[in-house]
């Protein structure tokens, strides 16, 4: 790397064996424009994916970076396919900026977004995401990231029964969506816009394509549930993660256990143990690092090795994301 652009350490990161997470590389150049940063990182990816591959999680903090348009070079310089936000079977609601750019979440300030794999509920799902912080909240609004491979290696410890079960029957998950986009909902997408649809007949045919099972409530909401999904999977460095949407789902997805359907189950259809769940929960808290965002800051993420959320926050907050696929 250059003498003005290093990685560095700072307090909010923890220390692994492999390295500092997140990685923190910091820009010293006043006088780096957009287009010296799109050369320095052309020059440098093949480094930056290495970092990404030993930590998880990359930090990029002084760049000068200030819109969409600026995140979009950014992350075009890296050369890899996009993943893009209609095409994705996501269930948070989101507003595309340019091709490959959108909100992170359009839920309001006070509702919080609880750890998960981005898309991991899912057949369809990135293999790493860019995170953009245009405006920094006046309060909260961290993006906390915790390391799936360090929490599968505790629970391999702690909870073995669960994790074989987890290994052996697979997970399911089930969903009601909306009738329309609900935005006042971290899972809010409504099931037209999920499904890329424009009436029950197309609706039930990308389900079926999917393995999906399905049911039509009253209030024109639609409920899903998932074919078996893995809930281990091995990242390309050869780790193993716990990789679903697991803890987001138990302590977030509205409860839908009166329609006597529960919304994470084994592949069997068996529930998940509340208690083991809630004692995952906890495991994966104690290993979270909150990302402290600042104006132009971009994080890029293994979405194989690490969940992520969102903290509550206070004043406005923008961050911008894009997936990779």
């Amino acid at each position: 790397m250059s003498n003005t652009i290093q990685e560095t350490t700072a307090s909010f990161q923890q220390s692994y064996p492999d390295g500092p997470f997140p990685a923190l590389i910091v820009n010293a150049d006043q006088n780096l424009d957009l287009a010296g940063t799109v050369d320095w990182v052309k020059s440098e990816k093949e480094r930056l994916f290495e970092a990404l591959s030993d930590s998880g999680t990359v930090l990029f903090r002084g760049f000068p970076l200030s819109s969409p348009e600026d995140f979009d070079a950014f992350i075009a310089a890296f050369g890899e396919s996009g993943f893009t936000y209609k095409e994705s079977l996501s269930n948070a609601v989101r507003v595309n900026l340019t091709e490959r750019v959108f909100t992170a979440n359009e839920a309001p300030p006070e509702v919080g977004i609880y750890l998960h794999h981005e898309m991991a509920q899912t057949p369809l799902f990135p293999s790493k995401l860019y995170f953009f912080c245009e405006i920094a909240a006046d309060e909260g609004g961290e993006t906390p990231v915790c390391r799936s491979d360090v929490l599968l290696d505790r629970m391999k410890e702690l909870e073995p029964d669960f994790v074989q079960a987890c290994r052996d029957k697979l997970v399911k998950y089930s969903l009601v969506m909306p009738s329309v986009d609900d935005p006042e909902s971290g899972q809010g997408r409504g099931w037209q816009s999920t499904l890329g649809v424009n009436t029950r007949a197309e609706a039930e045919a990308r389900l079926e394509k999917l393995n999906y099972s399905w049911k039509w409530l009253e209030d024109g909401s639609l409920r899903t549930t998932t074919p078996a999904l893995p809930a281990i999977r091995e990242a390309e460095n050869g780790r193993e993660a716990f990789f679903n949407q697991l803890i987001a789902a138990f302590l977030g997805w509205a409860d839908i256990s009166h329609t006597g359907v529960h919304k994470i189950a084994f592949g069997d259809g068996s529930p998940m143990p509340a208690d083991v769940m809630q004692r995952v929960c906890d495991m994966a808290e104690d290993l979270i690092v909150d990302l402290p965002w600042q104006a132009g800051d971009v994080a890029l993420v293994d979405n194989y090795q690490v969940m992520h959320g969102r903290r509550s926050f206070v004043g406005k907050r923008r961050v911008l994301a894009a997936l990779i696929s």
